[in-house]
């Protein structure tokens, strides 16, 4: 994509704390080259390189681009979200028609098809990271719906923040996403501090995110990912909610 010549001086929103937390904005994403993907402009915001314990990324797929190899498998558990357009999605022979809001869970012992069926770009958030087994708990199933159909309920008893859970929270997934909204005005009940770690991916409004104590400004567009034990907290301000899609790994001991 040809950018031309800048009128400014070249600065970025972007932090990056290796180990820690990252803050990307979108104006600072570059596209990489994925094999087995086609027809997709794909930005890499989380790996082992920058101290994450899974890989994510922020995807476009042009009109029938996709992945036809397979994602996922051998050991490895996938995840897309649609942000926006339409994607089909094979599993073995099941078949998952997904629009805005759409989502699928693949289990690690199986690969999905991604194409895109639409006439338009869509836009998407895929996630892998390698799966956790546990002695005598069997393997996680394909999990497919959209956040429409899902029960949203009032985060730590507030009225003005609010969380969608994805997936089971059986001990067969040792991971799991959520949607968490905050309405302008709305905050975290406290700063949190704990092992999970976290992929989020701001869907809409603006706020101020604490990371490891540092107050810093988000908005739409931008991904933060937040280490274990890193200080996390938000709140919201604007005119519209502060809303992200974000992952949590969960349900597992960590090893010594």
């Amino acid at each position: 994509m040809k950018m031309g010549y800048r009128n400014d001086l070249l600065t970025s929103r972007a932090i990056i704390k290796h180990g820690s937390f990252a803050l990307i904005p979108p104006e600072g994403l570059v596209f990489n080259v994925i094999p087995h993907f086609e027809d997709a402009e794909i930005s890499v915001v989380a790996s082992p390189r920058l101290g994450a314990s899974f890989v994510e990324y922020l995807a476009t797929f042009k009109p029938n681009g996709g992945n036809r190899k397979g994602f996922g498998g051998n050991g490895v558990e996938t995840f897309v979200y649609v942000v926006s357009g339409e994607l089909e999605v094979k599993i073995d022979d099941e078949k998952f028609d997904l629009e805005e809001g759409g989502y699928v869970f693949c289990p690690p012992s199986k690969s999905m098809i991604m194409t895109n069926k639409s006439n338009a770009d869509t836009k998407l958030v895929l996630y892998k990271q390698k799966y956790v087994p546990v002695e005598g708990v069997k393997e996680p199933w394909v999990v497919s719906n959209n956040v429409k159909n899902l029960e949203v309920i009032n985060y730590s008893d507030m009225d003005d923040v609010f969380l969608v859970d994805f997936l089971p929270t059986n001990l067969e997934f040792d991971m799991n996403f959520h949607i968490l909204t905050f309405m302008p005005g709305g905050s975290h009940p406290f700063i949190e501090t704990h092992v999970q770690e976290h992929g989020a991916y701001l869907l809409t409004g603006e706020g101020m995110y604490n990371l490891n104590n540092d107050w810093v400004s988000v908005k739409k567009g931008d991904f933060i990912w937040m280490g274990p034990f890193v200080h996390q907290a938000a709140y919201a301000f604007g005119k519209e909610p502060l809303s992200y899609v974000y992952s949590k790994d969960c349900n597992r001991d960590p090893e010594i």
